[in-house]
């Protein structure tokens, strides 16, 4: 589908750059009303967002505009991204809308939306929704407008929700102590709030959201501070989440990295084990070529997808699988939750530590990983720099080179004005100088604009 608004993970942008400005928002919230009210008489509709200070605006323009297509709405305030994509399910509602950016700074935000099932939304529904948005603007009668209410208690509804995926398996891990980095995003509160109520002995940063500092040099996209306190805690693990709580990222008692990569192999390795696993595991053209080796070891069969939870989710579906993830720390575990759950995810790491009895650090020893090197290379606004034949020339001399041990992924980010290159093979050394290379190349296309740019 050509999308005008939604990337791979909703829309997302500026805040105060269009598309997210307070007018269009209000549209979008009139035309997701609209869409859904062909097939129904009527709908409800609930709304959650992270700690970001343009949360305000965005959530009264959607209030505003799903009121005027005439559909009832329940705001859920911060509430982690799959804390909403739950409560849509379990409150019979038509959709969730999360406003967020999940990891970007806090002057972006974003809207993302989810199924009555608790899904991201099928594609022709998203381009139902743009199509609509070039609709007049419309509202129904007075007397059939939207109402709006609050749920008081949907944090702890979730946390309950959270809890109950690991029923006691956590019990030989009572007391141990953690760190968790909520990131000052969505789940400053609840995540916390789980690990404590679960009987662990938790020591929580990036819990003290401003409005201004979600993802502010913490949480699962920088991992400094999580390291530091780690250590300084002689905690046995650290725990990640980004700012709407649905990536995870881990630290060993020895300061070693986690990453999403990492968890996905060991959960396959404890689903053999203890008989959960079920169908093929689900990576994406980014997962680590190590990875893929190990799990063939295990007679597992493993399918890349393209980049993006979504698209995981749909190929586990098809495939009939219940594990997937990325190494960003997107985790897929269907049957647990509808939607990738930082927080959930963290307590099925911590789950299939106590069941084996040993240490993170132990787990994650054995495991090969090829060198690999990403470099994000931000583009001009309206530059093609994939479809310049200097990019591409690069691009096939580096195929030419990796043939046969190692691999080249150059893609667009879906959410951001980025190129990421990523270059993985057997020498570290020469991993670097091609991927670095080829950054220089698609920035000079860029920046020149050959290839469609301005």
């Amino acid at each position: 589908m050509a999308r005008k608004y939604f990337g791979t993970d909703g829309i997302r942008g500026k805040v105060g750059v269009a598309p997210m400005t307070a007018d269009f928002v209000v549209r979008l919230g009139r035309a997701i009303g609209a869409v859904l009210l062909r097939d129904q008489a009527s709908a409800k509709v609930l709304i959650g967002k992270d700690t970001r200070i343009s949360g305000y605006m965005l959530e009264s323009a959607l209030e505003a505009g799903l009121s005027s297509a005439g559909v009832d709405v329940v705001l859920l305030g911060p509430l982690p991204t799959p804390g909403v994509a739950y409560l849509t399910r379990t409150q019979g509602a038509a959709a969730g809308i999360v406003v967020s950016a999940s990891h970007n700074p806090f002057d972006d935000n974003g809207i993302k939306l989810f199924s009555g099932r608790g899904t991201k939304l099928p594609d022709s529904l998203e381009a139902a929704i743009e199509a609509e948005l070039e609709a007049d603007f419309c509202s129904v009668g007075a007397a059939e407008l939207g109402k709006a209410v609050r749920l008081h208690d949907a944090g702890g509804r979730y946390i309950e929700f959270v809890k109950s995926t690991v029923s006691d398996a956590l019990q030989p891990l009572r007391g141990m102590r953690v760190v968790i980095d909520a990131a000052h995003g969505a789940a400053y509160q609840v995540g916390p709030n789980v690990l404590n109520e679960l009987g662990l002995d938790v020591h929580a940063i990036g819990n003290q959201p401003d409005g201004l500092n979600i993802n502010l040099n913490c949480g699962a996209t920088d991992l400094a501070q999580l390291k530091a306190s780690v250590a300084m805690q002689s905690a046995s693990v650290g725990i990640a989440l980004d700012g709407d709580a649905d990536r995870l990222m881990m630290v060993t008692r020895s300061g070693r990295i986690v990453d999403g990569d990492d968890a996905l192999l060991l959960l396959a390795q404890d689903g053999i084990k203890h008989g959960w696993l079920r169908g093929p595991v689900v990576g994406t053209s980014m997962t680590n070529f190590g990875i893929e080796r190990d799990l063939q070891a295990l007679g597992v069969r493993f399918l890349r997808a393209n980049v993006g939870d979504r698209y995981v989710h749909e190929m586990l579906e098809a495939e009939q699988g219940i594990l997937g993830g990325e190494a960003s720390g997107h985790l897929l575990l269907l049957h647990k939750s509808s939607t990738g759950d930082g927080l959930i995810s963290a307590l099925q790491m911590l789950a299939l530590m106590a069941r084996s009895g040993r240490s993170l650090d132990d787990l994650v020893a054995p495991i090969t990983r090829l060198p690999q090197t990403m470099i994000n290379v931000r583009i001009q606004l309206g530059s093609k720099p994939l479809e310049d034949p200097r990019v591409r020339q690069a691009a096939a001399e580096i195929d030419a080179t990796l043939a046969g041990r190692g691999r080249l992924v150059l893609r667009a980010s879906g959410t951001e004005a980025l190129i990421r290159v990523t270059v993985e093979g057997e020498q570290a050394t020469e991993v670097r100088m091609l991927a670095e290379q080829l950054a220089s190349v698609v920035r000079t296309a860029s920046e020149s604009g050959i290839g469609g740019g301005t």
